[in-house]
């Protein structure tokens, strides 16, 4: 299978204002990220999909590849769809977030991976155990059940499972990091919007709405995204130690 990753970029964000230039060790973010990912074995092209000249200029400058796309998308999805539409060769697009400049390589590697093995299996994505219980209790972390198979049951901002007898499950915080084949992701962003995802702010849960299988897989890799000045200061701490 031929495998692309599209690192989605927008210069505005309400709580870091030009996010995807901050800085982490003499380079822009959006670079570091498009670096972690071309170390994956498994995808044949990364590609930075924006509507912001600064950030496609910062991609090129550092011996990036760069792609403009449409100012008027209401999603990330949409814009990755946009992109896929340029690759009809391609099979799967991965999707990685354009503040996660820790994403490990290994891990988009085996994203590519579940879809070997299972002709039917539509899209994918990765959870990471939650133990703090301030974060389990956070909207802003999203949570996510799984079945017996590794396919999700459901997303949710509120704690889920419940846990009315402590200690019986764990509770795994979902990490937006996709991987879709090409053809269900054009669909995919044709979809009309469904009461739940509107509901929780979820654009994932259109696709549990509509029948659609989502596998995750569980990690163990370190996530720090870049919302805050904070996150910024403990990411560039980080790549001081690489």
């Amino acid at each position: 299978m031929k495998s692309i990753c599209v690192i989605p970029a927008r210069y505005a964000s309400t709580r870091l204002p030009g996010k995807p230039l901050k800085d982490i060790c003499g380079k822009p973010m959006i670079v570091r990220v498009y670096e972690r990912a071309k170390l994956a074995k498994n995808i044949s092209e990364v590609i930075v999909a924006t509507d912001d000249e600064r950030i496609f200029k910062a991609v090129e400058e550092n011996s990036g590849r760069a792609m403009m796309t449409r100012a008027d998308h209401k999603t990330g999805t949409d814009r990755l769809a946009e992109v896929a539409g340029n690759f009809p060769d391609v099979d799967l697009v991965v999707n990685v977030q354009g503040d996660e400049p820790l994403i490990e390589a290994e891990l988009i590697d085996e994203l590519v991976n579940q879809f070997s093995n299972d002709p039917e299996l539509q899209m994918a994505t990765v959870a990471t155990e939650l133990t703090d219980d301030e974060e389990k209790k956070n909207p802003n972390n999203v949570k996510v059940v799984v079945d017996k198979n590794s396919n999700a049951l459901y997303f949710s901002r509120s704690l889920i499972p419940y846990p009315r007898n402590s200690g019986k499950s764990p509770v795994y915080k979902h990490i937006g990091i996709y991987a879709y084949r090409r053809e269900f992701l054009l669909n995919y962003s044709k979809m009309q919007s469904t009461p739940l995802e509107q509901s929780e702010s979820l654009e994932q849960l259109r696709a549990l709405e509509n029948g659609f299988k989502i596998r995750v897989i569980k990690s163990d890799c370190k996530f720090v995204g870049v919302d805050t000045e904070e996150d910024l200061k403990l990411v560039n701490e980080i790549y001081q130690k690489f």
